[in-house]
């Protein structure tokens, strides 16, 4: 039902006559032209030629008129410069994905990941969509992330015009309120909605416990992620280790209980945690200790040149005894080599490079089940090293290339940029593996230790995954031992 105002309810019955009379001097008016061009066509002296040339002038406004029609007709109405009402916007912590109405193209626009903070009353998100939208700039998705104090740190998904400086989109944003702004340059990955990517996430992690904290770092962005063991490996408690089990975000720090024993910490000096981050950090953990301990169980039968087949799978806490048997059967140089220290202490390192927590570990073994072999993937941080041990009897076989391999495709799919080893100079294994993964490498050599960096995102590593269908080794020597 809609409101009708009675005084203007009717007003062609009070002007009908007005209308009537003008009307009828147009008919008139009308009729007078025509008498006349007709009395100059027919009495005038170039009457004909008159006759023709209105005919000509017809006909080619006409044509002008068809021509005109068809080439403009499915034009796009002229944009607008005024600014387009958001509509409602959420103001709690939900992700939400906006329609865009950009008319350039990718190559000429900019993808940026902006956060910023404002008041938390109605209007002031809907104040900094419209300033946005003065400056064509155009929002993918938005995530709003309540804070205790109070106020809120909205995260954008923005397409802005190529033109368009990070510095001026920032100062526009801060006369619309926000404030504490952070922006940097975005790609294609970062389309992927929220919800999609922590699900992914979940499901990483709940296949592989070496995924936990490569999961926390791509949920994060770029931090950098400490695992704290329980105890050092002379037995003694590790400080550090005692988050509690609730956990502590302190700004730019956040700790979490490892479900594996001992804490977790997560560091983003560059910009704070919120309460909403820390919780899908938080759910994560939990979803990770209520699985308990896993790896993939796949495996792979490799061929020797020699004719023997060995079994590459990955390796976790229960092979604890099957490699300190191999230790036992290492020379101390081979244990040297790998370890860098007393081999005394060789068999304390086991229990931290099995954890999945540390990274990922690849296991060979013989037919018989004897292990031979293992690969290390660990993660140090913002860094990633590998690490080859090989027994004595099974090395220059080919089994060390094939484990580097490996585990550089497995560096790979994690998203690392590159991986070093620790190794000595004299270690020509180490090194001549390194060399045949054909990627361009760094060398650093500090009294006596050797630290070889390959950097991945160069040409790939032939990118196999861990486990494929099984083929045959290559004629090539392997390296024997290293790291830590």
């Amino acid at each position: 039902m809609t409101d009708r105002n009675p005084a203007s309810a009717h007003p062609s019955h009070r002007h009908h006559w007005r209308r009537d009379v003008v009307e009828l001097a147009a008919m008139f008016c009308a009729v007078a032209v025509a008498d006349a061009i007709a009395n100059l066509v027919v009495h005038g002296p170039r009457g004909p030629i008159l006759l023709v040339a209105s005919a000509v002038t017809l006909l080619v406004t006409a044509a002008f008129h068809t021509w005109w029609a068809r080439r403009h007709s499915h034009a796009p109405p002229p944009r607008s410069t005024a600014p387009t009402d958001p509509g409602p916007l959420p103001s709690t912590g939900s992700d939400t994905s906006t329609s865009a109405t950009a008319t350039a193209t990718a190559s000429s626009t900019t993808l940026w990941r902006m956060r910023t903070t404002v008041r938390d009353e109605p209007g002031s998100l809907a104040a900094l969509c419209t300033t946005l939208a003065r400056n064509s700039v155009d929002i993918l998705t938005l995530q709003t992330h309540p804070l205790p104090e109070g106020g809120t740190v909205d995260e954008f998904l923005l397409r802005a015009p190529q033109e368009l400086p990070s510095a001026d989109l920032t100062r526009a944003v801060s006369r619309a309120g926000g404030h504490s702004t952070w922006i940097e340059r975005a790609d294609a990955h970062d389309l992927v909605d929220t919800p999609t990517r922590v699900l992914g996430l979940a499901t990483r992690t709940a296949l592989d416990a070496a995924e936990m904290p490569l999961a926390l770092r791509q949920l994060l962005g770029r931090c950098t992620i400490h695992s704290i063991p329980a105890t050092t490996l002379s037995g003694r408690p590790n400080a550090g280790a005692d988050a509690p089990v609730e956990g502590v975000l302190e700004a730019t720090v956040m700790r979490l209980r490892d479900p594996s024993g001992g804490a977790i910490t997560v560091e983003r000096p560059y910009l704070p945690f919120t309460p909403t981050e820390f919780a899908r950090a938080r759910a994560l953990v939990e979803l990770d200790a209520r699985l308990g301990p896993r790896v993939p169980r796949s495996q792979d039968v490799l061929t020797l040149p020699e004719g023997n087949e060995i079994t590459v799978r990955r390796a976790d806490g229960s092979d604890q005894a099957a490699a300190r048997a191999m230790h036992d059967r290492c020379s101390e140089r081979t244990l040297s080599l790998r370890y860098h220290g007393p081999v005394n202490d060789a068999d304390r390192y086991l229990g931290h490079l099995l954890s999945p927590r540390f990274g990922r570990t690849l296991a060979a073994t013989t037919a018989s089940g004897k292990l031979v072999a293992l690969g290390h993937l660990l993660w140090d941080g913002d860094e990633t090293e590998v690490a080859l041990l090989i027994e004595d009897d099974w090395q220059r076989r080919g089994i060390g290339s094939e484990l580097l391999r490996r585990l550089l495709a497995m560096a790979v799919e994690a998203g690392c940029d590159s991986v070093y080893a620790v190794t000595q100079a004299s270690n020509t294994g180490m090194v001549a593996a390194m060399r045949g993964l054909g990627l361009p490498l760094d060398y650093q050599i500090e009294e006596g230790t050797l630290v070889i960096t390959a950097r991945l995102d160069a040409t790939p590593v032939g990118s196999r995954l861990p486990y494929e269908l099984p083929r045959e080794l290559p004629h090539e020597q392997s390296a024997p031992r290293h790291r830590h």
